[in-house]
Order: structure tokens, then sequence, then C-alpha cells
């Protein structure tokens, strides 16, 4: 079986992962997106909308927020999720207190890095820096917190892609903000970040999510597929086969799994039968449990 210390080091790379993104998340709302008073849906939405009305800093309204949502979270996603969004909340709640005192001038406004009046130039780099960290969390089972929660919820029972979800939930959200600043020019800008971060999201995670087949040739195959099984939680096939040239019959393994457990599948075999031969190919569609839901609607017989 595979190494506990093994296990505790991917878990530990996830969490890397995990504040890398949210790293790349608070970048994009400190140095581009406060500045210019442009604000998105979701919580860190809210929390930028009572900044602007109230000069109370983001990051306070956005803890407090997240912790009522991490309650319901915590009995429907499960530990393992709510132990990634609590990491998550809290190291995003640092950096944005880190990077907002950063951007501070001395009478203590934010500074505007690329510039007065660069207002849609700083909402599309702001909005690109969001959406590929808020990617980057969920592709490793992570979360910011608030409506990504009621994505990632949404997402566990129906086939809505997660950056959909979140455009469902933050419209009212952005729509909002016209009460505190009376322009129409600050609501578009928030749609248009909307649609920029859903689209990164979107394209990212939907292509660490592409679906691979495995044909795992191996005299271990009984411990490969204990361990793919327990470890992966991916069905596995025995397919009988011989030989060609030596005539002597084989087993072989067929597994299907996401792209983004291709990796993980790997060093599992690898661990296991460093001499085993493996062949991976990319899967245009994969139906049924564990997989995307078959949507033809089956004719009803008279």
């Amino acid at each position: 079986m595979i190494n506990s210390s093994l296990k505790l080091w991917r878990e530990t790379k996830d969490y890397i992962t995990i504040t890398l993104g949210l790293m790349a998340y608070a970048m994009g709302w400190c140095f581009f997106l406060l500045p210019y008073q442009i604000t998105t849906g979701g919580v860190t939405g809210i929390s930028a909308i009572i900044y602007y009305a109230t000069g109370i800093e983001m990051q306070i309204s956005y803890f407090l927020i997240n912790a009522a949502f991490l309650t319901v979270a915590l009995y429907i996603l499960g530990l393992k999720f709510c132990l990634k969004t609590i990491f998550s909340v809290t190291v995003l709640t640092f950096f944005l207190n880190i990077f907002q005192e950063m951007m501070k001038d001395d009478a203590g406004n934010l500074i505007q890095v690329i510039g007065a009046g660069q207002d849609f130039m700083a909402c599309v780099i702001g909005s690109i820096f969001c959406g590929v960290g808020v990617a980057v969390v969920f592709i490793v089972g992570g979360s910011t917190g608030g409506t990504d929660i009621i994505a990632a919820i949404v997402n566990k029972y129906k086939t809505i892609t997660f950056g959909r979800m979140i455009m469902v939930c933050d419209i009212i959200i952005i729509s909002s903000c016209y009460f505190i600043f009376q322009d129409w020019r600050r609501v578009v800008f928030g749609f248009v970040t909307l649609i920029i971060i859903s689209v990164a999201i979107d394209y990212i995670v939907n292509s660490a999510r592409q679906s691979v087949q495995f044909l795992i040739f191996s005299k271990k195959y009984e411990e490969i597929g204990e361990a793919v099984t327990t470890e992966v939680r991916r069905g596995v096939t025995i397919l009988d086969g011989m030989g060609f040239y030596s005539k002597q019959p084989v087993k072989v393994l067929c597994v299907l799994a996401k792209k983004s457990e291709a990796i993980h599948i790997f060093r599992l075999v690898k661990d296991i039968d460093p001499n085993a031969f493996i062949s991976q190919s990319n899967v245009v569609g994969v139906y049924g449990e564990g997989f995307d839901q078959i949507k033809v609607k089956s004719k009803k017989k008279k």
C-alpha cells in the first residue's frame, strides 16, 4: 500500500496549490479591482460593496460571512472539503489584508497601479487573476468560500458547471452596486468581470476534468486494482489477454478516470509496480456513475 508519508506530501502539495491560487485571487482584487472600485459576485463582491459604502476593509466582512456558509457546507460537502475551505478562507483573509496594506499610499488610499482612468484594463487584468486563482483552488478540491460553496454543493448533485452556477448566484450582487455609485458603468464593469472570471474558471476546470482511459499490464494487478478502487475511488475492470509473442495469459486492468486523476493513478501504479506497462488515451465522453449523465431523452414505448 501507499506510504503514509507519501500521502502526507501529496496532501501538502494540494494546500500549497490552494495557497498559490488564493494569492493570485487576492492580487487580482487588491492590485486591480479595489483601487478602481470595481466589484463582482460572491462574498468578496459583497465585501467590496461594503468596503466602498462604509470603508470597512473587505477581509473583515468576508471572513464573517463565510463563517455562516461553512456551517452549512460542513453537513453537505463533508469534513475534507470544509477543512480545505476553512484553510482557504483563512489564507485569503490574510492575503487580502497584506496586499491592501501594501497598496495604500500615505493618505490611506489604494494606489492605482496602471494609472488613472484605466478602469476597463484593470477590470480585465483583475478578472483574469481572480478566475485563474479560483480555478486552481477548485482543481485540488478547495474553495474560496461564499458562493463558491453554493456552486460546489449544486455541482455535487447537478451537471452544472462551476462558472455558470456562480454567475447565476452573483447577478443580484453585482446589480446592487448601482445603489452605491448611482452609476450603471460600474454595474457593466461588474458583469464584464463576472463573465471573464466564469470563462476562465470553466476553461481551466473543464480542461482538468477531461476523461482518460488506462490499460494497465502488471503481474501485481490485484494490488493495483485495490489501490485504484480505494485511493482514487474509480471502478476497475479486469480483462483477460494473451501475449502474442510469449503465448502467456495476462491480466489487463481497464480504468476510466478524470484527467485530473491521471497523475494520482500513475503514482499508485509506480509505487506498487515500477515495471508495469501503462497505456493512457483521451476519451471523448464518459457517461455513467461518477462521470457525466446521459442527457438524451429515451423514447417511451406505447
